[in-house]
């Protein structure tokens, strides 16, 4: 073995000594997005189903992994109509692509990069670490907190619908804006 590979496997041996397994904790997390409706305002909305797990190293305050799904047919705009619309084949097509899914790839400061995948497309992106830290809570449990936010195109994954406007511009904009919230406890 060389040095480099040496260093390498040491490096990521003591991270993983230090570092905790936390499962999310659904009732206190959140998978939100928004997007510009008709160039003027923005619809939010999230996902109601999902799950996950992360390791954060408590020694260097760093997210040492993360694996995260998302039940597709899940959203939810507060609009049945445009959910049950997003649904469908044109937009997220839920039933033949179930999950939306997130691994974490790279930690650089507070960026994080991930591979994404969404109805069949996966790419690495990129999303700012926001670091809430870790606490004990009264029920003797430990957590850690964290938020991630980011920009996607959602062209890239093949959600291509959209109508033009009368007076110019499109129904949808094609930039979605993630905002998600984790907290999560530790495994015992």
């Amino acid at each position: 073995m060389n040095l480099k590979k040496f260093v390498l496997t040491s490096t990521l041996l003591v991270s993983t000594l230090f570092a905790g397994t936390y499962n999310v904790d659904k009732s206190h997390s959140n998978m939100g997005f928004k997007v510009k409706h008709l160039m003027i305002s923005n619809v939010k909305g999230n996902f109601n189903e999902f799950k996950g797990s992360f390791e954060y190293d408590e020694k260097t305050k760093t997210l040492v992994s993360l694996n995260g799904e998302i039940q597709t047919a899940s959203i939810n705009t507060d609009n049945e109509k445009r959910d049950a619309h997003l649904r469908e084949p044109e937009l997220f097509d839920a039933a033949k692509f179930p999950l939306i899914t997130f691994k974490l790839t790279k930690v650089d400061g507070d960026d994080v990069y991930g591979d994404f995948t969404m109805k069949g497309v996966t790419k690495n992106i990129k999303l700012d670490f926001d670091n809430g830290g870790t606490i004990k809570d009264p029920w003797g449990n430990e957590r850690a907190g964290f938020a991630l936010s980011g920009k996607i195109d959602r062209t890239d994954f093949g959600i291509t619908w959209n109508k033009i406007l009368e007076a110019g511009g499109l129904t949808v904009g094609n930039t979605i804006k993630l905002d998600i919230e984790i907290e999560g406890i530790k495994a015992k």
